[in-house]
């Protein structure tokens, strides 16, 4: 900043400090006026659903209290957070799926995250497993009657009744996977198809290497094997295929379905680690604001501030220690084209419950810089959202056609780790 000489008029300097108090004012006016602008922006994208009401009682597992800071209300927490994907067809997504009356969540993942931040285990629960659905409170009063071997996914429909409250069908969903893990559930997410395009195309993109071309039935999906990265419209439809040619939809199976959701899911957070997403100021307030705009959630993650601390503890976070997990299950006797869970599964609840690594957890890098230590750069004009990240809706997504090779099948993946489908 410029400084007038010592032998300045005395009348000169009071001008010049009045004239850089008024420019000061007025920065900080501005930046105060912009952060509550935003802060209410973020607000009005949330679908707020408190479940607290309808899973009062004394029948849940113990919530194990923690000191607190108070600028960060997950600060020293273990995290288990609910995460339900739902077919429901409001007119935006009937325009994806088309018309139906579906309202089940079709994807469940619980995801963990350590008290030390330092990793994440997000557990896929398959919708076709025969499980027992205790009775819920509804949101209008009375409750559902207990299911006894039904599909885990109707535990949604049951609790958001006829009239499909979303509050209803988180509150039976959480019922439900406490009574049968034993875990408390924190906090939840409902997600609707909407939702994944305008996360996916908020970060420019997932990038992806398909071990083979993929070709979805009944899904506009049709990808080349290789390294290409995918829209949110290519996203959700690669995410919904069940049927079709590629990576497993040969069998048409929900648990074949889940290991290319999980690969997905792998991708993008290490899309978000190794672009400095979170650390990258408007890139992360329109990511949250196309979250946020897109899950109904509970009221302590419905803060910008709460999800801003959150993502802000998770910026170091090595990708080779977000760990995706599936419960195990067999064929069901009873119930062709079912899935039931064996007793391998009581280990997993029973880590989590101990905020316990699963098997085979690397080691956190204590001395890791600012750059998580597993990811993976790409090209710029790969991973940056400014440069042919937005492909205006082509079905086909970005297959990569650039001069650096980008098309050419991924060589094999040097760790067992990385699920197929996720660039090594």
């Amino acid at each position: 900043m410029r400084t007038l000489p010592r032998h300045a008029s005395s009348l000169a300097s009071h001008r010049v400090v009045r004239t850089i108090a008024l420019v000061v004012t007025a920065v900080v006016a501005f930046v105060a006026a912009t952060a509550v602008a935003s802060f209410v922006d973020l607000r009005s994208q949330i679908g707020v659903s408190d479940v607290d009401d309808l899973l009062a009682g004394d029948d849940r597992p113990p919530e194990v209290p923690v000191e607190q800071d108070p600028s960060d209300p997950f600060a020293g927490k273990d995290l288990n957070i609910l995460v339900m994907g739902t077919d429901f067809r409001d007119e935006a997504n009937a325009e994806i799926a088309g018309a139906g009356d579906e309202f089940h969540s079709d994807t469940t993942l619980l995801v963990h995250i350590s008290g030390d931040r330092s990793r994440i285990e997000a557990v896929s629960i398959p919708r076709d497993s025969l499980v027992d659905i205790p009775a819920c409170k509804l949101p209008g009063g009375g409750e559902t009657a207990p299911q006894s071997n039904a599909m885990f996914n109707t535990a949604f429909a049951l609790g958001g009744g006829p009239e499909k409250d979303v509050t209803g069908a988180a509150a039976c969903t959480i019922r439900t996977v406490e009574k049968l893990t034993g875990v408390r559930i924190a906090d939840h997410m409902v997600v609707q198809m909407t939702g994944v395009i305008g996360v996916v195309d908020a970060i420019g993109g997932v990038t992806m290497c398909l071990p083979e071309p993929v070709k979805g039935q009944r899904v506009d999906l049709d990808l080349p094997e290789g390294k290409q990265k995918l829209d949110g419209y290519t996203a959700i439809n690669f995410l919904r295929a069940r049927k079709g040619e590629g990576m497993g939809l040969e069998i048409g199976s929900d648990l074949k379905r889940i290991e290319r959701q999980q690969a997905f899911f792998d991708a993008a957070m290490r899309e978000i680690l190794s672009q400095n997403v979170i650390t990258d100021s408007p890139r992360l307030y329109r990511m949250v604001r196309e979250v946020l705009g897109s899950i109904s959630t509970d009221p302590e993650l419905a803060s910008p501030t709460a999800l801003a601390g959150l993502a802000w503890s998770i910026r170091d976070l090595d990708p080779s220690r977000i760990v995706f997990t599936s419960v195990p299950v067999v064929d069901s006797v009873s119930q062709p084209g079912r899935v039931e869970w064996t007793s391998e599964a009581d280990a997993i609840w029973e880590r989590i419950r101990a905020d316990e690594a699963p098997p085979g957890t690397p080691e956190p890098d204590r001395d890791a810089g600012a750059t998580p230590s597993g990811a993976t750069a790409v090209d710029d004009d790969v991973a940056s959202p400014d440069a042919g990240g937005d492909t205006g809706g082509d079905t086909g997504g970005d297959t990569g056609d650039d001069k650096d090779g980008e098309g050419a099948s991924p060589d094999p993946s040097p760790s067992p780790s990385v699920l197929p489908g996720v660039c090594a």
